[in-house]
């Protein structure tokens, strides 16, 4: 019996002034297992000495681009523009994979069970000590009403088909702070897009994220949650979206 074909990867990175970080993730995709991963680094204008750290590994990136963009989800979309691979992956410059296998994984998930967007755990490690795990967040495959209920996947584990970008679109820059949500509700609870769960960790991700940095960020994130639902003609309780903040609550068990 022949061995199954994998589908190919890209994986996209973007960073701004990410010189303490971006290393890591850009070897944690080089140390990929699996054969075919297209890399692309999108770099919004860095100043600190990112740049520096990017040119290192120009040899084994498979595209760059470094201009000024209107924030990360647009240096997102322009990434998943560049793309050629039939899977796309996007790691945040401050993230790594969490094994060498996670992509290889990834794409056997999707291929053996026929899915166009695929997911798995995440862990928050401390910023500094990547190895002390803060938070996890474990979840599970999608079933009808788990978006209601403050459910959403990892977005950092997200691997989508490039067919579905395609057809339904990229990140939408009207969310500043919830795009990874808008887009995960659009195309999981708005086009059921086929979809597999890995049940294991795939990123280690640095405590920090913009949309936790404050009270404030917070409320912002998730008043941006409900519009997403408006904007995609979905229809949801304003108090569901309580939720979702408080479903994090389990993250913190056992840590």
């Amino acid at each position: 019996m022949s061995e199954i074909r994998l589908p190919t990867v890209s994986v996209v990175t973007t960073v701004l002034n990410g010189r303490q970080t971006v290393e890591f993730a850009i070897q944690s995709v080089l140390s990929q297992s699996h054969k075919d991963v297209e890399y692309i680094v999108v770099d919004g204008g860095s100043t600190d000495g990112t740049l520096d750290i990017i040119d290192r590994y120009k040899d084994r990136i498979s595209k760059f681009l470094s201009e000024p963009d209107r924030g990360i989800y647009d240096g997102m979309n322009k990434g998943i523009r560049l793309a050629s691979g039939e899977v796309v992956g996007i790691l945040n410059s401050d993230d790594s994979y969490a094994s060498s296998e996670a992509i290889e994984v990834v794409a056997r998930t999707m291929q053996e069970r026929n899915v166009d967007v695929c997911w798995g755990d995440l862990v928050y490690v401390d910023a500094e000590d990547t190895d002390r795990i803060v938070r996890c967040w474990k979840s599970s495959e999608y079933a009808e009403g788990k978006f209601k209920r403050g459910w959403m996947p990892p977005h950092p584990t997200f691997f989508v088909r490039r067919w579905v970008y395609d057809e339904y679109g990229a990140f939408n820059l009207g969310f500043s702070i919830a795009a990874d949500y808008e887009l995960m509700l659009r195309f999981v609870e708005k086009h059921r897009v086929r979809s597999a769960y890995v049940p294991q960790t795939l990123v280690k991700m640095r405590v920090g994220g913009k949309s936790n940095k404050s009270i404030g960020n917070v409320v912002a994130a998730n008043l941006e949650c409900y519009r997403a639902w408006k904007a995609n003609g979905l229809r949801i309780c304003p108090l569901r979206i309580l939720l979702k903040p408080l479903s994090k609550a389990t993250q913190f068990i056992g840590r």
